[in-house]
C-alpha cells in the first residue's frame, strides 16, 4: 500500500478545525484532524509533508511519526509542525484499522475497560469557535440547553444538578480567567478571588461531594498568584488544578505542586514525550493530560501514557476541539490501563459534532463506550462536503 495524496478540508465557520484525508492506492482513506492555526497547518502539510509522504507505506506508522516529530523543525515543538504531524498520525492509524478491519483501540492493545468515565468541560456551543471564548458574567443568551459556560457563571449549583441527572459526576470550570486577563496574571485581589470562588460554593451547597470539580487555570497565572488561588480553593476539595502556570518552568510547577496542597494536572500545551518526562521526573504533576492533536498524534500519546504509567500517574486525554480528535482520544482512553477520565463537552457531542461526522459514540450515565467498526469508526459526514463554503485542497504526486 502506498500514500497517493494528502487532502485538507476546512469550513470557514469552524476556522479552528482542519481535517486531513490521507489517500492510498488501495482506496483506503485515513481521516485525521487538528485544531488551531488551521490555515498554517494546511499550508505546511501541502508544501512540506506531502512530498515526504506520497509514495510511502502508510502502515509504517512509527517511522513516519519519528520523521515528522523528531526532525529539525518538529522536534519538541507544539506548533504547526507537531499539529500537522498529529493529523497525519491519526489518519495513519485510521488506515491501519481499516486495512486490518479492526478498531484503533484493538490495534493499541485492546480494551482495558468496557467504558471510560467522562467529565464535562462546561463550555457552550460556540466555545473555541473562531478562537472566541465567552467571558465571566456574559449577558449572551444561551444557544441551547447545554450552554454550560453561561450556566457555571450564573448558577453552578443548578448546573451540577443538571449534570448529575445525566449521570455525569465530574465537571470542569474556569471562573478565574477573566481576572487573569485584567491583571496580567500577576495578582488576584481578595474580592476577585471571592467572586471566582462563588461557583464552587454553589456546587458544594447544591450537591455536596457528589460532584468532582476540576479547575482550569489555562496557564494564565504566575506562581504566587496561582498559590493564592490554590489556598482559596482548598476548602472546596477540587479534583485537580489544571495548568496553573505556564509550562515553561518545570521547577516552578514542582514548587506549586509541593506548596499548593492540591493535585496538579498538566498539560494539553505540551508536545512529545521529552516534555512530559521532565514533569514526571520532578514530581511536578499528578494527572497527565495530553491532547492527541497537539502532542504528536495517537503514536506519541500512547507512548506518553505508557511513560506516565511507569511513574504511577494516571492520564486524562484532553478534548475540547473537534469530533475526530474526540474519537481518537476515546480509543486511547479505553485502551490505556492508566486512563482515569476522558474529557467531553456535552454541548459539542449533542449538537454540532453530530453535524460533522457519521456517528458519535454511546455516551450515557457519565460513561463513554467504544466506537464500533474499523479504524476510528467514523467519517466526515456528507454535510461537510455539501457545504457551499467548504475548502478542499489536494496534493498528489506530480504537484511538487
Amino acid at each position: 500500500m502506498k500514500i497517493t495524496a494528502l487532502e485538507t478540508i476546512q469550513l470557514p465557520h469552524l476556522s479552528n478545525i482542519l481535517w486531513l484525508q490521507v489517500h492510498t492506492d488501495e482506496g483506503i482513506v485515513g481521516l485525521g484532524e487538528t485544531f488551531r492555526g488551521a490555515d498554517a497547518v494546511a499550508t505546511y502539510l501541502h508544501r512540506e509533508v506531502a512530498p515526504m509522504l506520497i509514495g510511502q507505506n502508510p502502515l509504517e506508522i512509527d517511522r513516519i511519526s519519528k520523521l515528522l516529530t523528531e526532525t529539525y523543525v518538529g522536534f519538541r515543538s507544539s506548533g504547526v509542525e507537531i499539529r500537522g504531524a498529529s493529523a497525519v498520525d491519526i489518519a495513519l492509524w485510521d488506515i491501519f484499522g481499516k486495512s486490518a478491519d479492526l478498531p484503533v483501540h484493538q490495534l493499541l492493545g485492546g480494551l482495558s475497560r468496557p467504558s471510560i468515565r467522562t467529565y464535562n468541560t462546561c463550555a457552550g456551543y460556540s466555545y473555541n469557535r473562531r478562537g472566541a471564548r465567552r467571558a465571566i458574567g456574559t449577558a449572551d443568551q444561551a444557544e441551547g440547553p447545554y450552554d454550560d459556560q453561561i450556566a457555571f457563571n450564573t448558577d453552578a449549583g443548578a448546573l451540577a444538578q443538571s449534570l448529575l441527572s445525566e449521570g455525569i459526576t465530574a465537571m470542569k470550570i474556569w471562573p478565574f480567567d477573566t481576572f487573569a486577563t485584567s491583571s496580567g496574571g500577576n495578582f488576584i485581589h481578595k474580592s476577585d478571588l471571592d467572586k471566582a470562588l462563588l461557583p464552587f460554593r454553589q456546587i458544594r451547597d447544591a450537591v455536596g461531594d457528589k460532584m468532582e470539580v476540576m479547575v482550569e487555570l489555562h496557564s494564565m497565572w504566575d506562581l504566587p498568584s496561582a498559590l493564592a488561588i490554590a489556598r482559596g480553593l482548598r476548602e472546596f476539595r477540587p479534583f485537580w488544578l489544571e495548568d496553573p502556570i505556564k509550562m515553561q518552568d518545570t521547577e516552578a510547577l514542582a514548587t506549586f505542586a509541593e506548596r499548593s496542597g492540591l493535585p496538579v494536572c498538566a498539560s494539553e500545551t505540551l508536545a512529545t514525550r521529552a516534555q512530559f518526562v521532565e514533569l514526571l521526573r520532578r514530581q511536578a504533576v499528578d494527572y497527565v493530560m495530553l491532547d492527541i492533536s497537539w502532542c504528536g498524534g495517537i503514536s506519541e500519546a500512547k507512548k506518553i501514557a505508557t511513560m506516565a504509567e511507569a511513574f504511577q500517574r494516571p492520564v486524562a486525554p484532553h478534548d475540547c476541539t473537534g469530533p475526530v480528535v474526540f474519537a481518537a482520544s476515546i480509543h486511547l482512553s479505553l485502551n490505556a490501563p492508566n486512563a482515569i477520565f476522558q474529557e467531553s463537552v456535552r454541548a459539542y457531542y449533542s449538537s454540532w459534532y453530530r453535524d460533522l461526522v457519521t456517528v458519535m459514540p454511546r455516551i450515557e450515565g457519565g460513561l463513554i463506550y467504544p466506537f464500533e467498526g474499523p479504524g476510528l469508526g467514523l467519517e466526515l459526514g456528507p454535510a461537510v462536503f455539501a457545504d457551499p463554503d467548504v475548502v478542499r485542497r489536494m496534493t498528489k504526486a506530480g504537484d511538487f
